[in-house]
Protein backbone atom coordinates (compact mmCIF):
# COMPACT_ATOMS: atom_id res chain seq x y z
CA UNK A 1 0.00 0.00 0.00
CA UNK A 2 1.59 3.42 -1.16
CA UNK A 3 1.92 5.62 1.95
CA UNK A 4 -0.41 8.28 2.40
CA UNK A 5 -0.04 11.08 0.73
CA UNK A 6 -3.24 14.23 1.40
CA UNK A 7 -4.39 15.72 4.58
CA UNK A 8 -7.61 16.32 6.14
CA UNK A 9 -8.81 20.02 6.36
CA UNK A 10 -10.98 21.46 9.05
CA UNK A 11 -13.14 22.02 5.77
CA UNK A 12 -13.81 17.94 5.33
CA UNK A 13 -11.60 18.60 2.17
CA UNK A 14 -9.09 15.73 1.60
CA UNK A 15 -6.11 17.69 0.12
CA UNK A 16 -3.61 14.95 -2.10
CA UNK A 17 -0.42 16.88 -1.63
CA UNK A 18 1.30 14.77 -4.53
CA UNK A 19 -1.65 15.62 -7.07
CA UNK A 20 -3.50 18.47 -5.24
CA UNK A 21 -7.12 19.65 -7.18
CA UNK A 22 -8.70 22.91 -7.11
CA UNK A 23 -12.18 21.46 -6.32
CA UNK A 24 -10.36 20.29 -2.59
CA UNK A 25 -9.06 24.36 -1.79
CA UNK A 26 -10.84 26.13 0.17
CA UNK A 27 -9.99 29.75 1.51
CA UNK A 28 -10.89 28.91 5.00
CA UNK A 29 -8.75 26.12 4.76
CA UNK A 30 -6.11 28.53 3.71
CA UNK A 31 -6.44 31.51 5.87
CA UNK A 32 -6.59 28.67 9.26
CA UNK A 33 -3.36 27.24 8.49
CA UNK A 34 -1.50 30.47 7.27
CA UNK A 35 -2.62 31.89 10.45
CA UNK A 36 -1.18 29.66 12.42
CA UNK A 37 1.98 28.91 10.49
CA UNK A 38 5.16 30.96 11.60
CA UNK A 39 7.74 33.21 9.91
CA UNK A 40 11.30 33.03 10.66
CA UNK A 41 10.60 29.91 12.94
CA UNK A 42 9.14 32.01 15.38
CA UNK A 43 11.95 33.39 16.19
CA UNK A 44 10.38 37.08 16.38
CA UNK A 45 9.57 39.24 19.20
CA UNK A 46 6.19 39.97 20.56
CA UNK A 47 3.30 37.66 22.20
CA UNK A 48 2.17 36.02 19.27
CA UNK A 49 4.14 34.68 16.19
CA UNK A 50 4.39 36.46 13.25
CA UNK A 51 2.19 34.68 10.92
CA UNK A 52 2.25 33.27 7.15
CA UNK A 53 -0.96 35.07 7.02
CA UNK A 54 0.24 38.34 8.19
CA UNK A 55 3.19 38.48 6.42
CA UNK A 56 1.16 37.95 2.97
CA UNK A 57 -2.03 40.46 4.12
CA UNK A 58 1.60 42.70 3.99
CA UNK A 59 3.13 41.33 0.75
CA UNK A 60 -0.60 42.40 -0.65
CA UNK A 61 -0.19 45.77 0.59
CA UNK A 62 3.28 46.50 -1.00
CA UNK A 63 2.47 45.09 -3.56
CA UNK A 64 -0.37 47.60 -4.59
CA UNK A 65 1.77 50.58 -3.43
CA UNK A 66 4.58 49.20 -5.53
CA UNK A 67 2.22 48.85 -8.31
CA UNK A 68 -0.29 51.44 -8.31
CA UNK A 69 -3.48 50.71 -10.33
CA UNK A 70 -2.51 46.92 -10.72
CA UNK A 71 -5.25 44.74 -11.52
CA UNK A 72 -7.21 43.09 -8.26
CA UNK A 73 -6.35 39.35 -10.15
CA UNK A 74 -2.82 40.31 -9.93
CA UNK A 75 -3.17 41.54 -6.13
CA UNK A 76 -4.81 38.47 -5.00
CA UNK A 77 -1.85 36.47 -6.37
CA UNK A 78 0.23 38.59 -4.04
CA UNK A 79 -1.90 38.05 -1.13
CA UNK A 80 -1.75 34.04 -2.67
CA UNK A 81 1.98 33.84 -2.83
CA UNK A 82 2.61 31.46 0.27
CA UNK A 83 -0.51 29.83 0.16
CA UNK A 84 0.57 26.36 -0.06
CA UNK A 85 2.03 26.61 3.09
CA UNK A 86 -1.01 25.95 5.17
CA UNK A 87 -0.29 22.71 4.37
CA UNK A 88 3.64 22.35 3.68
CA UNK A 89 4.75 25.32 6.46
CA UNK A 90 7.32 27.92 6.37
CA UNK A 91 10.87 27.19 5.71
CA UNK A 92 13.70 29.37 5.92
CA UNK A 93 15.96 29.69 2.71
CA UNK A 94 18.60 27.96 3.91
CA UNK A 95 16.19 24.98 5.08
CA UNK A 96 14.73 24.83 1.69
CA UNK A 97 17.87 24.64 -0.09
CA UNK A 98 19.33 21.59 2.04
CA UNK A 99 15.91 19.83 1.42
CA UNK A 100 16.51 20.30 -2.33
CA UNK A 101 14.31 20.41 -5.21
CA UNK A 102 11.59 18.09 -4.04
CA UNK A 103 10.21 20.93 -1.67
CA UNK A 104 10.06 23.09 -4.54
CA UNK A 105 8.17 20.79 -6.81
CA UNK A 106 5.47 20.28 -4.21
CA UNK A 107 5.58 24.30 -3.79
CA UNK A 108 4.44 24.65 -7.75
CA UNK A 109 1.95 22.03 -8.04
CA UNK A 110 0.28 23.48 -4.95
CA UNK A 111 0.81 26.96 -6.15
CA UNK A 112 -0.87 25.90 -9.71
CA UNK A 113 -3.63 24.09 -7.70
CA UNK A 114 -4.46 27.15 -5.73
CA UNK A 115 -4.19 29.15 -8.52
CA UNK A 116 -6.78 27.65 -10.69
CA UNK A 117 -9.33 27.39 -7.60
CA UNK A 118 -8.98 31.12 -7.50
CA UNK A 119 -9.05 32.17 -10.82
CA UNK A 120 -5.86 32.99 -11.77
CA UNK A 121 -3.56 31.28 -14.28
CA UNK A 122 -1.27 27.97 -12.90
CA UNK A 123 1.88 29.95 -13.58
CA UNK A 124 1.86 33.72 -13.06
CA UNK A 125 3.37 35.85 -16.04
CA UNK A 126 6.58 36.22 -15.22
CA UNK A 127 6.67 39.85 -14.91
CA UNK A 128 4.31 39.61 -12.11
CA UNK A 129 5.79 37.14 -10.37
CA UNK A 130 9.31 39.43 -10.42
CA UNK A 131 7.36 42.33 -9.00
CA UNK A 132 5.83 39.91 -6.19
CA UNK A 133 8.77 38.95 -5.25
CA UNK A 134 9.75 42.16 -5.04
CA UNK A 135 7.19 42.70 -2.34
CA UNK A 136 7.84 39.79 -0.70
CA UNK A 137 11.81 41.42 -0.40
CA UNK A 138 10.55 44.49 1.26
CA UNK A 139 8.24 42.41 3.82
CA UNK A 140 11.26 40.14 4.65
CA UNK A 141 13.91 43.38 5.53
CA UNK A 142 11.04 44.82 7.30
CA UNK A 143 10.26 42.12 9.34
CA UNK A 144 13.92 41.40 9.96
CA UNK A 145 14.23 44.79 11.15
CA UNK A 146 11.75 45.23 13.20
CA UNK A 147 10.40 41.81 14.87
CA UNK A 148 13.52 39.22 14.05
CA UNK A 149 16.66 40.71 15.49
CA UNK A 150 18.71 41.69 12.52
CA UNK A 151 20.84 45.18 12.32
CA UNK A 152 19.72 47.75 9.31
CA UNK A 153 23.13 46.45 7.44
CA UNK A 154 22.24 42.73 7.40
CA UNK A 155 19.23 43.12 6.16
CA UNK A 156 20.21 45.69 3.54
CA UNK A 157 22.80 42.59 2.40
CA UNK A 158 20.14 39.89 2.20
CA UNK A 159 16.64 41.26 1.44
CA UNK A 160 18.37 44.91 -0.48
CA UNK A 161 17.30 47.97 0.96
CA UNK A 162 13.54 49.10 -0.04
CA UNK A 163 12.96 52.54 -0.90
CA UNK A 164 11.75 54.84 2.07
CA UNK A 165 8.75 56.02 -0.13
CA UNK A 166 8.10 51.68 0.21
CA UNK A 167 8.55 51.61 3.60
CA UNK A 168 6.58 55.20 4.99
CA UNK A 169 3.35 53.83 7.46
CA UNK A 170 4.01 50.01 7.02
CA UNK A 171 3.18 48.26 10.08
CA UNK A 172 4.29 44.63 11.61
CA UNK A 173 1.20 43.79 13.25
CA UNK A 174 1.42 40.78 15.78
CA UNK A 175 -2.09 39.87 16.42
CA UNK A 176 -4.65 36.48 17.54
CA UNK A 177 -4.99 33.89 14.68
CA UNK A 178 -8.32 34.28 14.69
CA UNK A 179 -8.43 37.75 13.76
CA UNK A 180 -5.49 37.58 11.15
CA UNK A 181 -7.60 33.97 9.71
CA UNK A 182 -10.54 36.37 9.25
CA UNK A 183 -8.41 39.77 7.74
CA UNK A 184 -6.83 37.21 5.47
CA UNK A 185 -10.26 35.76 4.35
CA UNK A 186 -12.04 39.11 4.18
CA UNK A 187 -8.86 40.68 1.78
CA UNK A 188 -9.34 37.53 -0.75
CA UNK A 189 -13.43 37.87 -0.72
CA UNK A 190 -13.05 41.75 -1.87
CA UNK A 191 -10.68 40.76 -4.14
CA UNK A 192 -12.25 38.25 -6.13
CA UNK A 193 -15.14 40.53 -5.95
CA UNK A 194 -13.42 43.37 -7.15
CA UNK A 195 -12.39 41.09 -10.27
CA UNK A 196 -15.49 40.65 -11.61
Amino acid sequence: MPPRAWQRMLSGRRLDLLDPTPMDIEVEDIAHGLAFVARWNGQTRGDFAYSVAEHSLLVEEIFARMNPGIAARWRLAAVLHDAPEYVIGDMISPVKAAVGPGYGELDQRLTAAVHRRFGLPAVLPAPIKKQIKAADKVSAWLEAVRIAGFREAEADRLFGRPAPEVLWRLEIRLRPPAEVRADYIATVARLLAACD
